[in-house]
């Protein structure tokens, strides 16, 4: 990782395995322009790197409560500009970040403690697997204040499927973990402490033992396959999967298969 220590974030790597933790405990976790800034570089720094799997999660009891209503409050009042909104401007910079996690070729895990508000529930959407502690309180407030969860509709919609994400934006939702877990929001819920511990280490041993670039080719074609249709994917899916196969990652699983070891990634 660079040498500039985020003011918003604090970062820790461990064997190819990055955590991020939203730092800012005193505002629940608020997600700052500055936050986002730095939300971005540090993925960035991480692709660029050595990192197999980033972690998502909270510093204190809470995920995140959303945007930080203090930028909010500055950005509306700023006048529009050359037909330049503030307000759009710091709305899609949001956006940016939520796209950036979510097309990562990274595996990306979110732990999800206390508050998980707003932009803090649309950026919990955009993870590849999600964890919640029992503690955890997930609220979609923005219709009940006037607002519209903008630029999470799409991630809403990709992890909860179109019936569910309407009922959730249109009713201002709040609820807990076991109904996230109903409704597919997140993938396992634990009652915390050493339990959410042991389930995320659980969860990094299984990353670590898939070969980082087929994961990375495999996101792709998921994305992809939201979209397309299958039989338009049958000739790429097939030079993909030649290619992974004739390449080293291929030869090695093969060979730690019939060896009945270890791949090396997995080392």
């Amino acid at each position: 990782m660079s040498q500039h220590r985020p003011s918003t974030l604090l970062l820790e790597r461990q064997r190819g395995v990055l955590t991020i933790r939203l730092h800012r405990p005193e505002q629940r976790n608020a997600m700052s322009q500055i936050m986002l800034r730095e939300l971005f570089d540090a993925l960035a720094e991480a692709e660029a790197g050595a990192v197999r799997v980033v972690i998502l999660r909270g510093s204190g009891a809470h995920f995140s409560a959303g945007a930080d209503l203090h930028d909010m409050a500055r950005a509306r009042s700023e006048p529009i500009a050359h037909e330049t909104d503030p307000m759009a401007s710091a709305n899609a910079a949001f956006g940016h970040v939520c796209a950036a996690y979510a097309k990562s070729p990274l595996a990306t895990v979110v732990v999800l403690e206390g508050a998980v508000m707003g932009g803090g529930f649309g950026l919990a959407c955009c993870a590849d697997v999600a964890i919640a502690s029992q503690t955890a309180d997930f609220r979609l407030p923005e219709t009940s204040l006037g607002l519209i969860p903008a630029q999470i509709a799409p991630f809403l919609v990709e992890r909860l499927g179109y019936s569910e994400a309407k009922r959730i934006a249109v009713t201002g939702a709040r609820f807990g973990a076991e109904e996230a877990y109903r409704i597919g929001l997140v993938h396992k819920v634990c009652p915390g402490g050493a339990e959410l511990e042991a389930a995320l280490a659980a969860t990094i041993r299984q990353i670590l033992a898939c070969a980082p670039g087929a994961v990375a080719e495999t996101k792709k074609l998921l994305r992809r396959a939201q979209s397309e249709d299958p039989a338009s994917l049958v000739e790429d899916a097939a030079a993909v999967f030649a290619k992974a196969a004739r390449g080293k990652e291929g030869a090695e699983g093969l060979r730690a298969f019939q060896e009945k070891r270890k791949a090396s990634w997995a080392n």
